[in-house]
């Protein structure tokens, strides 16, 4: 036997070692749980929370919506815990709701949901002032709208109008509520209300603040609102940070980012004297449909009303890492597998890299496509791009390794069709590039979906279809430029997707390139 053919032990037994420890590193770092100080104790509440009373499987699309009375009984015990009020947003299978909260010892800033259906906006505001009467000790404050300016749905002398209707009806304080710059467009709605009700989301902002920054920008509008509105009173109606989904400029969702906006605002809310109420209790994941992954995660609790972590207590930012992280260990164990015996000491080198690089991005797409996928178009594309990187991983593996038997039929399926599985990860990459250039707004960074195919074929060039792997390169190639000026520079997603796009477009060209026999 040439020394060529020998089995490279120690090189071999290195690398997987190496390899593995990089795998768990991986899962590991990602899960590992951050100390901030706490916001709420059991000695001590937060002013108000958003509650909406939609189980996980349930959303106000649900026509006719049915409440769970036992639900949100288990909900505002549970908030009675770490908050002294919560708020609604409209009359919908919220009769209920009052008597609750006064067994919990809940008070209620309760809203009424304004439309530009008059018959649907008179049905809630008359159910709004009829609830504040009946529940005077408990509803606190009521507020007549909720971003409808914002939306479009109603002008501001309608608006006026019906605030005045509920103020002269109720003896509870009234407001309107809406993002600030909708304030400062419509200061004519100010003198109407008891007190202004200003939403502060810095991640939704059009200049969006990161993390960093995020509490000084609330501190510095609440303060300019005060300033300008005196002697008006200004509650923080909504105020938060999502804890998944795409990063916008500096501002990067996760579960530590959330508790660390919450607590730093909450601290200095309260030193300041402010009133505040912060977005929202529990995840909501009907939210997605229409404002992407992220929609879903801005509660303080999950959608299973498990805590997580953002008000007291370690934080991490991928609690179930234990959980992929044997996923990424059994994916590395099957690259080995499929490899099978090394020929060489490259080979030995190579197949171990290729099992961490699997096991670290193709879970890393399962679990960024568990959180991100909302309805069964999203879910079987990314089952499909899931498919083709175990293909794409079992093709490079057996051609790593010393094929025979099951590994030479194996590889010899997997490389009559590799021009097609690059073509496969070109066209992906292609119509998500079209989708984060044209409309990204809700979409979140696929990187790790493609990153595995790019590297493969950009290190073994494959045969495939010459003109459409072209036309591929050259979409991917033009959207990486548009798609950083859209998001920014500061985006360090938006560069990994280039990054990953630049790779996939140096593959598809480089198999374009290849002579054929």
């Amino acid at each position: 036997m040439s020394a060529t053919a020998r089995f490279p032990a120690f090189p071999y037994l290195f690398a997987c070692l190496l390899s593995l420890f990089a795998v768990a590193g991986f899962w590991y770092g990602l899960g590992q749980p951050v100390i901030l100080p706490d916001a709420a104790t059991p000695t001590h509440k937060l002013q108000c929370a958003s509650y909406t009373p939609f189980d996980k499987d349930q959303s106000p699309f649900d026509q006719p919506f049915v409440p769970r009375i036992e639900r949100m009984d288990a909900d505002l015990a549970l908030l009675a815990t770490r908050f002294e009020c919560v708020r609604t947003y409209s009359q919908a299978g919220l009769e209920a709701l009052p008597e609750l909260a006064r067994k919990h010892g809940l008070k209620v800033m309760m809203g009424a949901w304004v439309s530009r259906d008059p018959v649907a906006t008179a049905a809630e505001v008359n159910a709004l002032i009829a609830s504040a009467n009946a529940h005077p000790d408990i509803v606190s404050s009521v507020i007549v709208g909720n971003e409808a300016l914002l939306r479009k749905e109603i002008t501001a002398p309608q608006l006026v109008q019906l605030i005045e209707q509920v103020k002269s009806q109720i003896k509870q304080p009234v407001t309107y509520a809406d993002v600030w710059e909708f304030w400062l467009q419509h200061p004519e709605i100010a003198p109407a209300v008891d007190f202004l009700t200003i939403h502060l989301l810095p991640y939704w902002e059009d200049d969006p603040a990161g993390i960093d920054q995020a509490v000084n920008h609330v501190a510095q509008i609440r303060q300019a609102f005060g300033s300008k509105f005196a002697p008006k009173d200004i509650v923080i109606g909504e105020t938060g940070w999502p804890s998944e989904g795409r990063q916008r400029e500096t501002a990067l969702p996760s579960r530590v980012n959330e508790a660390r906006f919450i607590r730093g605002f909450v601290t200095l809310a309260e030193q300041n004297g402010w009133k505040y109420n912060l977005i929202e209790a529990f995840d909501q994941p009907w939210k997605r449909g229409s404002e992407g992954a992220v929609g879903g995660y801005w509660g303080l609790f999950d959608a299973d009303r498990q805590d997580k972590g953002i008000l007291a207590g370690p934080v991490t930012n991928l609690p179930h890492w234990p959980v992929w992280l044997g996923l990424g260990g059994a994916v590395f164990i099957a690259t080995l597998l499929i490899g099978g015996r090394v020929r060489s000491t490259r080979a030995a080198l190579l197949l171990p890299a290729l099992g961490a690089l699997s096991g670290c991005s193709i879970i890393a797409w399962a679990q960024l496509a568990s959180v991100t996928s909302r309805y069964a178009g999203e879910w079987i594309g990314a089952a499909a791009l899931l498919l083709l990187n175990l293909i794409v991983m079992a093709h490079a593996a057996s051609a790593l390794g010393q094929r025979d038997g099951w590994r030479e039929r194996l590889f010899n399926v997997l490389e009559r069709r590799a021009g097609w599985w690059l073509a496969a990860a070109g066209f992906a990459g292609a119509v998500l590039m079209l989708g984060l250039v044209f409309e990204p707004r809700y979409r979140s960074f696929p990187s790790a979906a493609l990153l595995l195919p790019a590297l493969v074929y950009l290190l073994r060039p494959v045969r495939g279809p010459r003109r459409e792997l072209g036309l591929l390169a050259f979409i991917i190639g033009a959207g990486i430029p548009l798609q950083l000026y859209g998001e920014g520079l500061r985006n360090e997603q938006a560069w990994g997707w280039a990054l990953v796009s630049a790779l996939l477009v140096v593959a598809l060209w480089r198999s374009v390139r290849l002579r054929r026999p």
